[in-house]
C-alpha cells in the first residue's frame, strides 16, 4: 500500500506542509480533472471540489474487524478511523508520493527523539476536545495505548507497542492490573505532552504514531468490548448509529475546530457503512450510483472486473494502482505433515503461480507472480527465487520428489482457509485445489467470515491445529513502507498469539526474530534495508509461506463523489478528503 521512502531519523523530522489536495474549484465542467479516464485518480485527484454537504455511502461484503481504535488492523479500518479519531501522527492526504510525507496530527508536529531513539516526546495540540467538549489530554493518548495492550479483550490490533514499550514487568493492561504504574513506558508530564520510553531504540516511531492505537480514550466513557458500540470522537465525525454487524454512520462532531486540524477540511456531512452485502451487488450499486465506495478496498468482483474492462466507457471509472501488498498463502507447520519441511517445498514446487495470479485477476487487476515476502516498493527488496520453475507454472517432478522426501509419496488431504465474504480468496483455494490434486495432495478450501478470522480461525493457533487448517490465504499490506512496517507482524513468531489475533501464523524462527530486533534498531537506511533482505531470505529458505501476488487493485470509481483520489498508504481512496457532488 505504500510508497519507497528515505529511511533514518533526520527523514523523520520532515515537517514540511503540504496543502491538501483538491480543495479547488467546484468539481463539473469538462477539464481533463473531471472526465472519466482509466486510472483518473492515481498519482492526482479526480474532480477537485471545495463544496460541503452530502452523504459518502460505503458498502462491505462481510464485517468490519472492529471500529474500536484499540481493535482493528484491516488497512480500510484504518483510512475510516482518520474520520473519527485522531492519532498522533498522520500520512499527509495528498495523491502520488506526497501521502508519503507523514505531519502532527493530534500532535502539534512531529515527536522528538531522544537518548538515541529510546525516548520519544509529543506536544499536543491545544485545543482538542472529544465529541462532548471534553479536552483531550495526554492522559486520554495514554490510556488509548495501554488498553490496546490487552489482547484477551482486544485481539486483532498490532502489537508495536505492546513489544516494544518499557513496560512493568508485572503490566496486564488497564483492566487486568488497573493500579500498576506505567510511567515506565509512557510519561505524561503535563496535559499537552507525552513521552514513549522504548526498551531500545526505535526509529520508526512517528510511523507508529499513525496507528488507530494511538488515538485518544476517554478513561470515564471506556466500557471494554462494548467501546466500539459507541467509540468516543476526536475527530470531525461522531457516530450517530451502530448496529453490530449491520451498520454504522457518521455524523458531524460539534465539538470539532476545524482551526486545530489542518489537515482535514471533512466535506461531508456524513457517511454510511452497510455491512454483509454481497460484492457483486455492491459493484452494480456503485455502478447506478447509489453507493459510492467498496469499503473494503480488495478491488472489483470478478464479473465487473470481465464486464468492465470489455467496456470503454466503464473501464474509464477504473483505478489501478500498485500496492505495496502481498497475496499469499501461509504453510502451518503445527498441521502434519507439514512439521516437515520437505512437504512445505512439494507446496512451492507444486502449485502454479500463473494461477494464484488468475485468481486474483491477472496482471492488470490482481499484479506480478511473488517469489518473496517483501515487495518491490519497500526499501530491501531483492528479487530471487528459492523454487524456481519454468514460467512460474509449477514443476511437478520436483513435487513429486518433496513428497517422496518428506515419507508421503502419494500426497495428503489437508483444508485450506479463506475469507469466505472474499470471492478472490476462494478463488485462490480453488486454485490450489485443482493444482495440487495433480501430485496427490487433497486439499478442501473452507472459508470463514472476515471478522474474525485471524481472531478465531486462521489466526488462532489452537484452532488451526485442532481442525487441521494447513493452509491459509493471506493478504498483507505495509503498515508503513519499510522492512519493519512491512515484515514484523507476518514473521516475527513472538507475535503469535495462543489467544489469536495474529496476522502471522506460521513462522516462528529464532534467527528471524533476533534479526528483526536488530534491524528495528538500526538508523542506517542501507544498513537497514540489507537486514530485511536477510531476514526475507531466511523466511523463504524454511518455506513457511507460498507467496503468490505482489498485488495491484482493481477500484470502481463513483460517480457521485469529489476529490477522488488513491493514497499510497492505505491503497485506496483516500476516504478523509472526499467529497459529495450536488445533485
Amino acid at each position: 500500500m505504500r510508497r519507497t521512502r528515505t529511511r533514518t531519523l533526520a527523514a523523520l523530522g520532515l515537517v514540511a506542509a503540504l496543502a491538501l489536495a483538491g480543495c479547488g474549484s467546484s468539481g463539473s465542467g469538462s477539464s481533463d480533472k473531471t472526465k472519466d479516464a482509466f486510472n483518473a485518480a492515481v498519482g492526482k485527484v479526480f474532480d477537485p471540489s471545495s463544496t460541503k454537504g452530502g452523504i459518502v455511502k460505503f458498502a462491505d461484503e462481510g464485517q468490519q474487524d472492529s471500529v474500536d481504535t484499540g481493535d482493528t488492523y484491516y488497512g480500510y479500518s484504518w483510512n475510516f478511523a482518520r474520520l473519527y479519531g485522531r492519532s498522533l501522527t498522520m500520512f499527509t492526504p495528498a495523491p502520488g508520493k506526497a501521502s508519503n510525507t507523514i505531519v502532527g496530527d493530534l500532535a502539534e508536529g512531529l515527536g522528538e527523539p531522544s537518548d538515541n531513539a529510546k525516548t520519544w516526546t509529543f506536544k499536543l495540540r491545544s485545543g482538542v476536545k472529544f465529541e462532548d467538549g471534553t479536552p483531550i489530554t495526554s492522559k486520554d493518548v495514554k490510556y488509548g495505548v495501554e488498553r490496546s495492550t490487552d489482547k484477551d479483550v482486544f485481539p486483532d490490533g498490532p502489537t508495536y507497542f505492546d513489544d516494544n514499550l518499557a513496560w512493568p514487568a508485572n503490566y496486564k493492561g488497564p483492566y487486568k492490573t488497573p493500579d500498576v504504574n506505567t510511567d515506565s513506558a509512557i510519561a505524561t508530564p503535563d496535559d499537552q505532552t507525552i513521552v514513549f520510553h522504548f526498551k531500545q531504540p526505535f526509529s520508526d516511531m512517528n510511523y507508529l504514531g499513525t496507528t488507530p492505537q494511538s488515538m485518544p480514550v476517554p478513561k470515564a466513557k471506556d466500557t471494554g468490548k462494548k467501546y466500539k458500540q459507541h467509540v468516543v470522537s476526536s475527530g470531525p465525525y461522531m457516530f450517530s448509529d451502530y448496529q453490530d454487524g449491520k451498520s454504522f454512520t457518521l455524523k458531524r462532531n460539534p465539538a470539532w475546530d476545524a482551526k486545530t486540524d489542518p489537515n482535514r477540511k471533512a466535506l461531508p456531512d456524513g457517511y454510511e457503512v452497510s455491512l454483509n452485502v454481497d460484492a457483486n451487488d455492491i459493484d452494480n450499486r456503485i455502478l447506478a450510483g447509489d453507493l459510492d465506495i467498496a469499503y473494503a478496498t480488495v478491488g472489483v468482483a470478478p464479473a465487473m472486473r470481465a464486464r468492465a474492462l470489455s467496456d470503454p466507457k466503464l473501464k474509464a471509472r477504473l483505478d489501478n494502482p500498485y500496492a505495496a501488498r502481498l497475496q499469499y498463502t501461509s504453510i502451518n507447520p503445527s498441521v502434519k505433515p507439514f512439521d516437515n519441511i520437505d512437504c512445505r517445498k512439494a507446496i512451492e514446487y507444486g502449485m502454479d503461480r500463473t494461477a494464484y495470479q488468475a485468481a486474483y485477476g491477472g496482471k492488470l487487476a490482481g499484479g506480478d507472480p511473488a517469489t518473496t515476502m517483501l515487495v518491490p516498493v519497500i526499501p530491501g527488496f531483492k528479487k530471487f527465487d528459492l523454487f524456481p520453475t519454468k514460467d512460474d507454472k509449477g514443476d511437478l517432478d520436483k513435487a513429486k520428489q518433496a513428497l517422496t522426501a518428506c515419507g508421503q509419496p502419494n500426497g495428503f488431504s489437508t483444508t485450506m482457509a479463506y475469507r469466505v465474504e472474499r470471492p478472490l480468496e476462494k478463488a485462490t483455494a480453488e486454485a490450489f485445489q485443482q493444482q495440487l490434486a495433480k501430485i496427490g495432495i487433497k486439499i478442501t478450501p473452507k472459508g470463514f467470515p472476515k471478522a474474525d478470522y485471524f481472531s478465531t480461525y486462521a489466526g488462532n493457533p489452537p484452532y488451526v491445529k485442532k481442525n487441521g487448517l494447513g493452509l491459509s490465504v493471506n493478504s498483507w499490506g505495509a503498515d508503513w513502507n519499510d522492512g519493519y512496517g512491512m515484515l514484523s507482524q507476518i514473521v516475527d513468531g513472538r507475535v503469535i498469539r495462543q489467544t489469536g489475533g495474529s496476522s502471522n501464523s506460521s513462522i516462528n524462527i529464532p534467527e528471524v526474530n533476533t534479526k528483526l530486533d536488530e534491524a528495528s534498531v538500526e538508523v542506517d537506511p542501507d544498513k537497514k534495508a540489507q537486514l530485511y533482505a536477510d531476514i526475507d531470505k531466511q523466511v523463504m529458505e524454511q518455506a513457511l509461506t507460498y507467496p503468490g501476488v505482489y498485488a495491484k487493485l482493481l477500484l470502481l470509481r463513483s460517480k457521485n463523489l469529489t476529490n477522488v483520489f488513491i493514497n499510497d498508504n492505505y491503497g485506496g481512496y483516500d476516504f478523509v478528503s472526499l467529497g459529495v457532488k450536488k445533485k
